[in-house]
């Protein structure tokens, strides 16, 4: 059996998920899955695995694959008879297809899941064929993955450390130095104003004038969706003229998200302009970024309490930001040992993340090919 011309419908079938507020979950392993991906848990399922699940709303592309049993959610779209379909290759099918498909939200309350049924789609229904397929596709997926993985235990690593040196107080030495009313002695508050200016992105006006270019373009809804995590590879664009009216930054500056996912430090992966929605750090002085990303990560607390109420939505102040303080020793000693051993975690964290967009590229260029039959395998 080749590839043929039929309707999605007699390919699979789609159906709504199913309301579970968070108020009502249990404490569990189930994942709960959402429009974007798995976004909680619960100790009962709804839904047999393997799965697949797409949003309603938006952007089609996102498409998820769960092996074990799960709960979708009813923002979300799941496959709810594969017909006899690999249910690994009818992920990579549907993402093919959905891809740049969307919808009116405000015109209409979700997907119609029957005009996609009717939908005319080009696809095979060997299962051999479509073994063979996924199989290539889920290696790049599995590679992608596991420098996710890598990416996360480095990450957690540098952070580690500093809590352990400049929270804990067990630094190289401690022992030999004296703590009074919980500060080892020589040590002082110093404010992030201090050694840098924290200042705030901006946002071309009117945005849809400068879409289509060739320079990346982070915006702050991103954050939920960043390809490695805390470290920014977006692929949307802005023509090059809106430079000049927003903040252009190169590869690896630390930026710390505004609104939206409040308080989160990350790194751009590649140069690009930054959303208002983001603040970032200009003259560091002292402290290496590396530093302050992981003092940051240890404010979290201390960072949410200060979110003040915006016109439309919680923001960051950049005074309050200026205004927190980090515990630093009188000498600098301590910081040139802390960058010697997180700069080279970092420096990996990278090559990493550089290495999923490629892959990610790669895969994504191969992946209508094999739908459509163009790349024989």
């Amino acid at each position: 059996m080749g590839w043929e011309t039929i309707q999605l419908g007699e390919f699979l079938t789609l159906k709504r998920g199913y309301d579970l507020p968070s108020s009502k979950r249990e404490e569990g392993t189930v994942p709960v899955v959402s429009s974007s991906g798995v976004t909680g848990y619960h100790n009962v399922a709804k839904i047999e695995g393997p799965g697949v699940i797409t949003g309603r709303y938006g952007t089609l592309g996102e498409v998820f694959f769960i092996n074990e049993d799960y709960w979708p959610l009813n923002t979300a779209l799941y496959v709810q008879d594969f017909k006899g379909s690999n249910p690994r290759f009818t992920a990579y099918f549907l993402k093919s297809i959905l891809t740049a498909t969307s919808s009116d939200k405000a015109a209409v309350p979700g997907v119609n899941r029957n005009a996609l049924h009717a939908r005319t789609v080009r696809v095979t229904r060997d299962v051999t064929q479509q073994a063979e397929i996924a199989s290539i596709l889920s290696a790049y997926d599995a590679l992608i993955e596991n420098n996710r993985r890598r990416i996360q235990l480095l990450e957690q690593a540098a952070r580690l450390l500093y809590k352990e040196w400049f929270v804990r107080f067990r630094f190289p030495g401690h022992e030999h130095v004296k703590v009074k009313d919980g500060v080892p002695e020589g040590w002082e508050k110093v404010s992030v104003s201090s050694f840098c200016n924290v200042s705030r992105g901006g946002s071309p006006r009117p945005i849809k004038d400068y879409l289509g270019g060739t320079v990346p373009w982070f915006k702050i809804g991103d954050a939920t969706s960043s390809e490695s995590p805390f470290v920014f590879l977006t692929n949307d664009r802005i023509i090059d003229d809106g430079v000049r009216k927003s903040v252009f930054l190169p590869p690896q500056e630390l930026i710390l998200s505004n609104s939206a996912t409040c308080g989160i430090p990350y790194f751009t992966g590649i140069s690009g302009c930054i959303h208002d929605g983001w603040l970032y750090f200009k003259k560091l002085q002292r402290i290496s970024k590396w530093f302050l990303y992981c003092g940051l990560f240890a404010k979290q607390h201390e960072i949410l309490m200060g979110i003040g109420e915006g016109a439309t939505q919680k923001n960051l102040n950049t005074n309050y930001i200026g205004r927190l303080a980090l515990l630093l020793p009188e000498d600098d000693t301590l910081l040139r040992s802390f960058d010697d051993v997180v700069h080279p975690l970092f420096d990996q964290i990278f090559s990493l993340a550089q290495q999923n967009r490629q892959l990610t590229q790669a895969r994504d260029l191969l992946l209508p090919r094999l739908m459509s039959g163009e790349v024989a395998v």
